[in-house]
């Protein structure tokens, strides 16, 4: 009979809608008081380490927002799962059957949670208008919203990285001109994910004169003796790590097998996990790595969470040991930004679900500044992020980490990537990309 009324009701809704003139889909948002969130998870597979506290993160976070805030303005967040193992072909599956939400709760954003995955469906999000969210990940050229107004790679993006890392070792040898003649050596997962980096490291090392030498891991990376043979005859001054699952243990391990100490290489986003260095022993001591999201269970939102989510047993996290690491706080992160563009969105369209393409607004008007960020309880967990129609990255910087044996210790503050020069590489690279597919890119400046 339930079923029976809400049905009636959403008929009479579409009935007055299209009377009106709304668009139906726009009606169909408005009769939802729920919002839901597809997660296409890999809590089983070779990633599993890395998938199982994030989506704990995530799902807590969601949780949090639900029962102690009741939801974003009244409008409860609900979620399916749909194990991928980060498999391309899975996630292209997930996306296809969670894309037009659930029991008429519409579908506002996708977590690709996958730099493969958002190569894959980054054309069908933006035919149905759904926004790809990877933050730390995804497509570098997709920054350039005018082109790709449908794809969101959130805080640092790859060419960030890239730059985060130089500027940091410059930082440590006492000034950009002192990389001239440096040997840098990037060691990388032979994926989209891994090449994602070559372009603008080559730009770096034009403009401040170091040797670039690139070396690929093929996935998944068990065994990487050849690589690190290589790299001790090479003698870099610094290693760049881009390796990913269970090829960073494995490569830490095979470097210190070769005599290469663990201080000279510096992890990206994806390499600076406690399930990434638990596994390679003492031969992670003193490793580094780039930290957008940074490890530590001392921030106000983990007091929040501890009290009402973990204390009450209401937590996804089955090892309560994995609270407040690496991972578990990417999830953190990840949701929280989620639900400030939601709220973002609201905030225009009305306090209700939202669809991909109010989704799309709501990330691309997102501002949270650091007096939001004190009040949700990520001051100093997450930087100020702010996004626009041009600007789909928003942050561009990273702490950066160091493993002491038995945790991260936080190195230095927030390493501000050289956006500047990065810019026109993006922009070079989303033309060329809008030629290809015959897109006439959006004018940001009308954009409202």
């Amino acid at each position: 009979m339930r079923k029976t009324l809400q049905r009636t009701l959403i008929a009479s809704l579409l009935a007055l809608g299209t009377q009106a003139g709304l668009p139906i889909a726009t009606v169909q948002a408005a009769e939802a008081q729920q919002q839901f969130i597809p997660l296409a998870t890999y809590r089983v597979g070779a990633y599993a380490s890395s998938g199982i506290p994030w989506w704990a993160g995530e799902i807590d976070y969601f949780r949090y927002i639900n029962e102690v805030e009741g939801g974003i303005n009244g409008v409860k967040l609900v979620w399916q799962e749909c194990e991928t193992e980060w498999n391309v072909d899975r996630t292209v599956e997930c996306y296809e059957r969670l894309k037009d939400g659930k029991d008429g709760s519409p579908t506002a954003f996708f977590f690709t949670h996958s730099t493969p995955a958002s190569y894959a469906l980054l054309e069908k999000g933006a035919a149905d208008k759904i926004p790809l969210v990877d933050g730390g990940g995804g497509r570098t050229e997709s920054t350039d919203g005018s082109v790709f107004p449908y794809a969101f790679p959130l805080l640092l993006n790859y060419y960030g990285q890239a730059s985060v890392g130089i500027n940091y070792i410059a930082e440590r040898e006492g000034g950009f001109d002192k990389l001239k003649g440096k040997k840098i050596v990037t060691v990388y997962h032979d994926s989209a994910y891994g090449r994602e980096t070559q372009a603008p490291i080559k730009l770096l090392a034009e403009k401040y004169g170091f040797e670039n030498i690139q070396i690929p891991v093929a996935d998944p990376g068990n065994e990487q003796s050849a690589q690190w043979r290589q790299v001790r005859q090479l003698q870099p001054d610094w290693i760049f790590l881009r390796t990913w699952g269970v090829s960073t243990p494995v490569a830490l391990k095979t470097a210190a097998r070769f005599g290469i100490k663990a201080d000279r290489i510096i992890g990206d986003v994806w390499a600076g996990s406690e399930a990434d260095v638990i596994p390679a022993g003492p031969a992670a001591t003193g490793y580094q790595a780039l930290a957008p999201f940074p490890g530590g269970d001392g921030f106000e939102i983990h007091k929040r969470l501890k009290q009402y989510i973990l204390d009450t047993g209401k937590s996804d996290l089955k090892d309560k040991s994995y609270f407040g690491k690496v991972y578990y706080n990417i999830g953190l992160i990840n949701a929280a930004i989620a639900v400030e563009a939601l709220r973002t969105g609201q905030a225009k369209f009305g306090k209700r679900a939202l669809n991909g393409e109010e989704g799309r607004w709501a990330f691309e008007h997102l501002d949270i500044d650091a007096a939001r960020l004190k009040a949700i309880g990520f001051e100093g967990l997450l930087p100020p992020l702010k996004l626009s129609c041009a600007d789909h990255e928003g942050g561009g910087s990273a702490r950066v980490q160091q493993w002491d044996g038995q945790k991260w210790l936080q190195v230095t503050d927030w390493v501000q990537a050289d956006r500047d020069t990065l810019r026109p590489l993006i922009e070079a690279k989303s033309a060329a990309y809008a030629k290809e597919k015959g897109i006439t890119p959006r004018n940001c400046a009308t954009e409202q």
